[in-house]
């Protein structure tokens, strides 16, 4: 499992390990926080296709899906 801090995801690239439509790179671009500032959601871009996706920062602890950087 990954192990995460965050506040410290904003800016932070990513891999996908099951690429769909040649996304295989991403980058965390937006951080969403409630009233006390605790990350909830994470906004990831596609680096190939500029797309965007809003998710749970916890998805990015499953290594069967996300690996931590750029390979």
């Amino acid at each position: 499992m990954n192990r995460l801090n965050p506040r410290k995801l904003l800016l932070s690239k990513w891999t996908a390990a099951h690429p769909l439509n040649r996304e295989k790179h991403f980058l965390v671009t937006e951080l969403f926080c409630d009233e006390e500032g605790t990350v909830l959601e994470i906004e990831l871009q596609a680096i190939l296709t500029k797309r965007s996706e809003r998710m749970a920062w916890h998805t990015l602890q499953d290594e069967q899906t996300w690996r931590m950087g750029w390979k």
